[in-house]
């Protein structure tokens, strides 16, 4: 029988308390993290932070009683950003770093992510052992003695050092005294230390959504839903509006017009800004094949190069290493500058984009000028079965038409979902009509073919 893989791209998720996120299967992840650890150290040590999510503290409880009792010690650094996790893994020179969140879902799910040693996201290598030793094998025969066990360690101060760590990353010659700025932290794990990182360095901070009572974390809130942020930065006068979601590993920002930015505009700013300062290490900016045309387009206007990666953060910092890159990102907000941290981080991508809007002296809206979005159009189509795509006839005829007919002034692609009986179908074109015409046709076929 083909086993259940435990970790998707982005490590477990599922409903709180129920399987796979109920405290017994968390424990029993504990468990196994920490002999695979303990088999490398015997004195290993778990740095475990979470976000606001009301199950957060019961799965923080599991995990730690399942890292103690197999002889390893749990460092507890409470609600902290997925990006803070990773710096404080790597700072306390701990065997890995878990996060409890379930990133922008909605707070009835939770999820457990976890980075090695050295800040990045754990080998696949690893994933596989601890799924085998929680699916396969007795846990209970590899306990230590009673006298071995693990103690917990609280780090009271993981919040400032990841602070200090911020303020740091922000470019020394620049300020941002004095400068309006506007913040939606979602009501999770950056409600505290996002607005301390802008007021620190002398920001004028006004803050939405950030009192988090464990249910309302992503709710009509955050990097998925700008409204209230863009209101708000047209209502202050703000110079711009800077969004988190949950768990702060993205950002989607807001012009002082109240108009939203896309990742993809983000990162060409940065990228251009870091091109001119001759800091763009290759030339080279890594985004996904669901970046917007208008990104590969602005990338060969400003004269820096550009590779897409398979989608998901974990690929893109797998072609960044590969290529020598130290910048990468995807349209939904998750920026990697690897020059400063070894994963996405929402806060310190928004001090990236501050810095180029407080460097070059320009609006937030001008500098989003710099990549001319092109209209685009998704549809997710219910499937029964994923066959090759490319083995059906109808459905590769009529990609082959809309590609025909868009030529260079658009593009498309269909792909499966890796995690749902999903088909997504992504147009890109000249104008909203024929994209939508374009992605209707090849979505009707997909689902009387699939559906």
């Amino acid at each position: 029988m083909h086993r259940p893989k435990l970790f998707g791209t982005d490590g477990i998720r599922g409903e709180a308390n129920q399987y796979p996120m109920d405290g017994a299967f968390v424990f029993s992840v504990g468990q196994a993290l920490a002999c695979v650890l303990r088999n490398r150290n015997p004195h290993a040590q778990v740095v475990i932070g979470r976000d606001t999510r009301i199950s957060g503290p019961m799965l923080e409880s599991a995990l730690a009683a399942g890292i103690m009792s197999m002889g390893a010690a749990p460092l507890l650094v409470g609600v902290l950003p997925t990006p803070g996790i990773a710096f404080m893994t790597k700072r306390a020179h701990a065997g890995a770093g878990i996060v409890i969140s379930a990133s922008h879902n909605p707070y009835q799910d939770n999820g457990i992510k976890i980075f090695s040693g050295d800040g990045f996201k754990l080998s696949d290598t690893d994933e596989e052992t601890i799924e085998g030793l929680v699916l396969d094998q007795d846990l209970k025969t590899k306990r230590p003695a009673s006298g071995n066990l693990g103690r917990p360690i609280p780090i009271g101060d993981a919040e400032r050092q990841y602070i200090d760590f911020l303020k740091s990353a922000f470019p020394r010659d620049l300020s941002m005294k004095g400068l309006k700025i506007v913040l939606d932290t979602a009501n999770g794990a950056t409600y505290k230390v996002a607005p301390d990182v802008f007021s620190e360095m002398g920001a004028m901070v006004h803050v939405l959504h950030n009192h988090p009572d464990g249910i309302n974390i992503n709710d009509r809130c955050g990097s998925q839903h700008t409204l209230d942020l863009e209101k708000e930065v047209v209502t202050a006068g703000a110079r711009i509006g800077l969004a988190f979601d949950g768990d702060g590993d993205r950002l989607i920002a807001v012009d002082e017009k109240g108009q939203r930015l896309t990742g993809d505009q983000i990162l060409v700013i940065c990228a251009k800004v870091m091109k001119d300062l001759g800091s763009l290490k290759n030339n080279l900016l890594v985004t996904t094949v669901m970046s917007n045309l208008g990104l590969r387009m602005a990338c060969k206007r400003h004269g820096f190069h550009h590779h897409a990666s398979k989608v998901g953060d974990r690929h893109v910092l797998e072609e960044m290493r590969r290529l020598g890159g130290i910048l990468g990102g995807e349209d939904s907000g998750h920026m990697i500058f690897l020059d400063h941290h070894t994963t996405g981080d929402g806060i310190l991508a928004a001090l990236q984009l501050i810095g180029a809007m407080v460097r070059t002296d320009k609006p937030v809206s001008e500098l989003a000028g710099w990549m001319e979005l092109y209209p685009q159009k998704l549809i997710n189509v219910e499937v029964k079965s994923k066959p090759d795509l490319s083995t059906i006839p109808e459905i590769t005829g009529v990609i082959a038409q809309a590609e025909k007919d868009l030529g260079e002034q658009g593009r498309v692609l269909v792909r499966y979902s890796g995690t749902e009986h999903l088909c997504r179908v992504m147009v890109e074109g000249p104008t909203e009509e024929i994209t939508l015409k374009h992605c209707s046709k090849i979505a009707d076929t997909v689902k009387s073919v699939l559906g």
